[in-house]
């Protein structure tokens, strides 16, 4: 007897814009259960400023890999698709449909397609880059980006250091734009994907952020920063929202600043995050505001 083919819905789009609350109503009604591929909200020390689910909503729908690790744990995109795909093949025993909840592109791509093959990097050049790093500061190894690989530099978090320091290296070490290296070989893998993405205007998104960060200042996003201070130099917090916050308690700006520098930073997020979409050709769009009927019948006619 010839097996239904088990579907993986994949829900994408900005920071703040409604991802989490879709994922949960999709959840609910097929009875699923949901891996989140948020890479901030891996972490058990980080819960305001990465926005993680509340409790409410993680009462309403079972999520995976939300806070199941530790800052101090190192944990890479490949460990992720690892155990994101072991997970999905146990959810896919009992149920025909899984939820994938994603605000980091490359995650949700591991788990879709598998991950892209670089080439060695040398330990000269992983000297140089490094050396680079530490006497000029980030700006020098992103402007270094822009001029070798100016597609990924539309998309990457500049913000984040290791992975703007390890593209400068395949860039240098292979000659060729670390983008040349994306997507080279996809897997297919044995599960129907359906991509939702959640759009809305400029503006909205925008107002969306400077909202929600408002939100995480009254929640206590800095007694939160606080706490982890002395773990500021850990990759997990080089992040927004919070390195804005340690600049401040090493008083180098006041906290107003640090609040529009975190609005700022994450604005920038986001539009990065749409460039990254923007060339997926894959996703159905829809309104932020839609109802849910209308997605639920592009799924079921998928």
């Amino acid at each position: 007897m010839h097996t239904p083919k088990k579907t993986l819905i994949v829900v994408v789009g900005t920071t703040a814009i409604g991802k989490t609350a879709l994922g949960i109503k999709l959840a609910q009604h097929f009875n699923a259960e949901i891996i989140s591929a948020d890479s901030r909200q891996f972490f058990k020390e980080m819960s305001i400023g990465t926005a993680v689910p509340d409790t409410h909503e993680l009462a309403a729908a079972k999520h995976h890999f939300i806070q199941h690790i530790s800052i101090e744990q190192k944990y890479s995109v490949g460990d992720f698709e690892k155990e994101a795909l072991k997970k999905l093949d146990e959810l896919f025993k009992t149920n025909d449909t899984a939820i994938m909840v994603g605000g980091s592109g490359l995650y949700v791509d591991a788990v879709c397609y598998g991950l892209d093959k670089f080439p060695e990097v040398d330990a000269e050049t992983k000297k140089y880059v490094a050396d680079l790093y530490n006497e000029k500061g980030l700006d020098a190894i992103t402007t270094l980006l822009k001029e070798k690989d100016p597609e990924y530099y539309d998309t990457v978090e500049l913000q984040n250091p290791h992975r703007v320091l390890r593209a400068v290296e395949v860039c240098l070490a292979s000659g060729k734009p670390y983008s040349s290296f994306l997507k080279k070989g996809k897997i297919t893998r044995p599960f129907n994907i359906i991509k939702i993405g959640l759009e809305a205007e400029r503006a909205t998104i925008y107002d969306r952020i400077n909202r929600r960060v408002d939100i995480m200042i009254e929640n206590g996003l800095l007694d939160e920063a606080k706490k982890l201070i002395e773990f500021k130099h850990l990759n997990a917090l080089n992040t927004v929202g919070y390195k804005e916050l340690f600049q401040h308690f090493d008083g180098e700006i006041d906290l107003d600043f640090a609040v529009a520098e975190i609005k700022k930073n994450t604005r920038r997020f986001a539009k990065r995050q749409l460039t990254w979409y923007r060339k997926d050709d894959t996703i159905h769009w829809f309104d932020y505001n839609t109802t849910i009927q209308p997605i639920i019948d592009l799924i079921k006619n998928s």
